[in-house]
């Protein structure tokens, strides 16, 4: 198999695996007790917080440690307007289930929502945002980078407008991290999610940075862990593979994303080429992330999909409720058979040159057959 689908979820990289490993057997204590073992847990714990926090470019004490990205963000959403009276919330037309999900949940107690419409270039103009915000404005959440498009969002210049208007903003930047370096401090946002399986880390492993300041309320009930924020034991050997996988990439991510930048480049190029122009690139001439590619095939993409069997790619549900990545091609004002035509690749730390000219000789292969059939 060539797996091109990294933006879905990424293997875990063996280092992260063997910083795990004893916290599964050897040291598998809870910190919060007085005997040394569990203290050094907790040690171990604040370690991984403090990698974390690294990479993000905040203190350590605005990290909360969650089960995911899903959970950051219904974190973010229902924890910020919690203690608020209802108003209006701002959401990206490119957002995930769970920020629109969260904000949804509100509108039977009152809550206004209200969706940010995408440029066909695949991104926010902060200038719409501007003219959106309303007195009764509480929340506007948009995504620092969006895992269909590879497009990279104007957070800073939404958050500076938001700030001066005393709105928060919540950003989910859960396919950004060990993709492209990204500094908190510099993008201005209140909360920020974080999933660990998106770069290399283990699934069930997330983060959400509050800013300094903020106050937010559990969506949970329990016994208080992570500041008060979520109830409930750490998943401690989840927490530690974060805080490597965050070391990881801190350490790496810059320089590989030239390499895979390059490897996208000669992609989308030798695609184009070998399928006679027939293939069409989908924002291209917008920031991306720089191993994302959106391709418009000329065949159906599903049968495309199961054609090339040894290629692992996505695809969007185009006769199906809209999912994250239907939503996003129709955001940019694709048609439904544009949307069923288009494949989603996303490459990885370790996708070879090899493997992506063989992943164009399978693509072509597939459209050929498609085509004669």
């Amino acid at each position: 198999m060539i797996y091109l689908d990294f933006n879905r979820t990424t293997p875990i990289a063996p280092s992260v695996l063997e910083a795990m490993k004893p916290y599964w057997l050897t040291h598998f204590m809870l910190p919060g007790q007085d005997h040394a073992h569990a203290q050094a847990v907790g040690e171990a714990l604040e370690n991984a917080r403090e990698g974390v926090a690294f990479l993000a470019g905040c203190e350590p004490f605005e990290i909360v440690f969650t089960s995911g990205g899903t959970e950051a963000n219904n974190l973010a959403v229902l924890g910020t307007l919690a203690r608020q009276d209802p108003g209006h919330i701002l959401v990206s037309s490119l957002e995930h289930d769970s920020v629109i999900g969260a904000a949804t949940s509100l509108v039977s107690q009152g809550w206004e929502i209200e969706t940010i419409a995408c440029q066909t270039d695949g991104t926010i103009d902060p200038e719409l945002v501007a003219r959106l915000i309303r007195p009764t404005t509480r929340m506007v959440c948009l995504q620092l980078a969006n895992p269909v498009l590879g497009t990279i969002q104007p957070v800073r210049e939404v958050a500076d407008l938001c700030h001066n208007r005393g709105v928060p903003i919540h950003c989910d930047a859960t396919q950004a991290f060990g993709k492209m370096p990204v500094d908190i401090t510099s993008l201005r946002a209140d909360t920020m999610s974080i999933s660990g399986h998106k770069f290399y880390g283990p699934k069930g492993s997330g983060a959400l940075f509050v800013r300094r300041g903020l106050h937010l309320s559990p969506i949970g009930f329990g016994e208080p862990r992570e500041m008060g924020l979520r109830p409930g034991s750490e998943n401690i050997p989840g927490c530690i593979g974060l805080g490597a996988a965050a070391t990881l990439a801190a350490k790496c991510a810059g320089d590989v994303e030239i390499g895979i930048s390059d490897l996208r480049d000669h992609f989308a190029n030798s695609l184009i080429s070998t399928l006679d122009g027939r293939a069409r690139i989908l924002c291209e001439d917008s920031p991306r992330l720089a191993n994302t590619l959106a391709v418009e095939m000329p065949g159906d993409a599903k049968r495309i999909q199961r054609t090339a069997r040894q290629l692992a790619v996505a695809t969007a549900q185009s006769d199906a409720p809209p999912d994250e990545t239907t939503r996003a091609l129709r955001a940019i004002g694709m048609t439904s058979a544009q949307v069923g035509r288009t494949l989603r690749i996303s490459m990885g730390w370790t996708t070879s040159r090899e493997q992506v000219d063989r992943a164009i000789e399978l693509l072509a292969d597939a459209c050929d057959g498609i085509v004669a059939a």
